[in-house]
């Protein structure tokens, strides 16, 4: 078992940061937060140009034909910098599903155009009554003369506000849950930002054209293997952020100066920072445990794995957020300051996909992450 980067994933790690670096400080990502959009179409090409966007993507369609891991490195990556653009909805959530569950036709119509940055997806699934179920859905799929049409409406749709297409959970006439690629001119959209700044919406289907996007089989098996691979990637981004606040906090107790010397000379503030560190190892791995799971062929012991470490990845998110304000003191919670923008895009992760107590139950449910 391999637990070290390769050689092509640093040199990916490496040439992700360097853009980022040049491209995403503080007030750069500030100034994007109060631009009409919210993110830079600019740096979307540039991620195009550098493959991320067909990063996983088979290469008859545009893309590089990577893994997971390298798809957690991106995301790590993304995470120090807190990155606004729809990479999740449209690649982790939207490009997933197509390469799982579309058709070759389906794949060739769709896939080049997201890997070339052309086209934005979103993955809308949970409604109003739903809380965390995939399968609770009052959304429908009807067919007539061979055509489909779907009417409902989505909440909290992860880059909704900007999707030209969407991927939508609907039942159709015989119980099952299917997927159907829906145009973003068909339907009405209530965008907003979310508490972390990026993008969603309240998405209303109104007998809106739809196309199954494969088979239209249940889809559900497809739906839960992609959130298995969200979930796992959305652990590395937590510890990116994780990590990038630790080190703001102890360059910021180094240079705060109280009683004629700098505050990290006093021992009491020194195992808070320690603890933290703790934290952010404890996320680390269970991260790495989570990607490493996914090459499991055992599916319920697969997302076990993944359930446990995004437990461990939002309590340790949660301690390492609140260590990072209270040692900041005022300045953290200012909007000018960066550790108040890490601390809520790892707690909006904390309630993506479903929220501690919800996982907790699931993993007990399945015996456990050890067993007998």
């Amino acid at each position: 078992m391999e637990l070290d980067l390769t050689d092509e994933q640093r040199m990916l790690a490496d040439a992700v940061k360097s853009l980022l670096d040049k491209r995403y400080d503080a007030n750069a990502r500030l100034a994007l937060l109060q631009s009409d959009e919210g993110w830079s179409r600019d740096l979307w090409k540039q991620y195009a140009e550098l493959g991320l966007l067909g990063l996983t993507f088979d290469e008859q369609y545009g893309g590089a034909g990577m893994g997971v891991g390298e798809l957690a490195v991106v995301m790590e990556q993304f995470g120090r910098a807190l990155v606004l653009e729809p990479f999740v909805a449209t690649v982790v959530l939207g490009g997933q599903l197509v390469a799982a569950a579309g058709t070759p036709e389906q794949k060739a119509a769709i896939l080049p155009g997201v890997a070339g940055g052309e086209r934005l997806l979103a993955f809308a699934a949970t409604e109003a009554n739903s809380r965390w179920s995939l399968t609770d859905l009052e959304t429908t799929a009807t067919q007539s003369s061979g055509s489909w049409t779907v009417s409902g409406e989505k909440i909290a749709v992860l880059g909704g506000d900007v999707a030209d297409t969407f991927i939508v959970t609907a039942r159709t006439g015989d119980g099952s849950i299917g997927l159907f690629l829906v145009s973003g001119d068909a339907v009405a959209r209530d965008a907003y930002k979310q508490q972390d700044g990026l993008g969603g919406a309240d998405v209303l289907f109104t007998d809106a054209a739809a196309e199954p996007l494969g088979s239209v089989a249940d889809a559900l098996g497809h739906v839960e293997s992609v959130l298995d691979v969200a979930t796992a990637v959305l652990c590395s981004e937590a510890v990116g952020a994780m990590d990038r606040m630790l080190w703001l906090t102890v360059d910021y107790l180094k240079t705060r100066q109280q009683f004629g010397q700098p505050i990290s000379v006093f021992q009491a503030l020194q195992f808070r920072a320690a603890d933290m560190f703790v934290s952010l190892e404890q996320a680390r791995s269970m991260a790495l445990m989570a990607r490493l799971a996914l090459a499991d062929d055992d599916i319920a012991g697969r997302r076990r794995a993944v359930q446990a470490a995004k437990i461990q990845v939002d309590g340790s998110s949660r301690h390492v957020g609140q260590e990072a304000i209270q040692l900041h003191g005022g300045i953290g919670m200012t909007m000018e300051y960066p550790v108040g923008h890490y601390v809520k895009r790892t707690a909006v992760i904390a309630k993506t996909f479903a929220d501690t107590d919800t996982l907790v139950e699931a993993v007990g449910a399945g015996g456990g992450l050890i067993g007998d």
